[in-house]
């Protein structure tokens, strides 16, 4: 098992329980306790986990997620995937928002290539869409909250409110059917809420393991979604009940 797979075995597991125990990582990866103190170790000095004696707990709080380095790494072949899916949802000359975060960059660097007139939240995606010579690249105000380079704010909101797009591609934190779309951070939540409040549609890319998390803020309803882009690992009964409320889903 290389590197990248153990890092995302031992999150999963974050995820779910809270708490590690580096025998028991061992036994379930098939690896030598020394090589999971070493992964743990360099998952702590990145931030993504806290070390204890004999293993690790998790710094994911409702209120708090991973440093974006350490998303952007996590399972990023799939977040293209994922992202060129959406992309592949979206006509030349469309007006789309793109929403931050890592999945909300590799959606920016999906469309990079289109003819669009595009709204990046973030810095990472205002990078990404820079290069597009078909792009038109509109630029909100607002501040920028460090480090996650995420464009939030009263400004923002009212550079969204003042737009109408085609296509509002948002990204997420945590969803659940009871919850509904979630943030960890309540100034994302309200540019979550005005991009989709000024588009005609709106496309939530949420790879399945967003369906095993909480977070703190509600951003909307899942039903409020006009398309559901997510990986095999989603729940199926969560996804027949919102393909049943009209939510149209992309598996992939």
């Amino acid at each position: 098992m290389n590197v990248e797979l153990r890092h995302k075995e031992i999150l999963e597991a974050l995820h779910r329980s809270g708490r590690v125990e580096v025998p028991e990582l061992a036994e379930r990866l098939d690896i030598s306790a020394i090589t999971i103190r070493r992964d743990l170790d360099h998952l702590a000095s990145v931030g993504a986990l806290r070390r204890v004696r004999g293993g690790a707990v998790t710094t994911v709080l409702r209120g708090e997620g991973l440093p974006f380095d350490v998303r952007a790494a996590d399972e990023a072949p799939l977040k293209t995937r994922l992202a060129t899916t959406a992309a592949g949802l979206i006509a030349d000359g469309e007006a789309v928002v793109i929403d931050s975060g890592t999945t909300g960059a590799a959606a920016a660097a999906a469309l990079a290539s289109r003819r669009i007139h595009a709204m990046p939240l973030s810095v990472q995606a205002i990078a990404a869409l820079t290069a597009g010579p078909g792009v038109d690249l509109i630029l909100p105000g607002g501040s920028v909250r460090k480090p996650e380079g995420t464009l939030v704010g009263p400004a923002t909101e009212r550079s969204i409110a003042a737009l109408r797009f085609d296509t509002a591609v948002m990204t997420c934190c945590a969803a659940s059917p009871e919850a509904g779309v979630m943030a960890y951070d309540l100034g994302d939540a309200a540019v979550k809420q005005a991009i989709r409040a000024a588009s005609a549609r709106t496309i939530l890319i949420a790879e399945g393991a967003k369906f095993t998390r909480s977070a703190l803020a509600v951003v909307c309803p899942l039903e409020d979604v006009d398309v559901l882009i997510t990986d095999d690992s989603a729940p199926t009964a969560v996804l027949e009940r919102l393909s049943a409320s009209g939510v149209h889903i992309e598996v992939c």
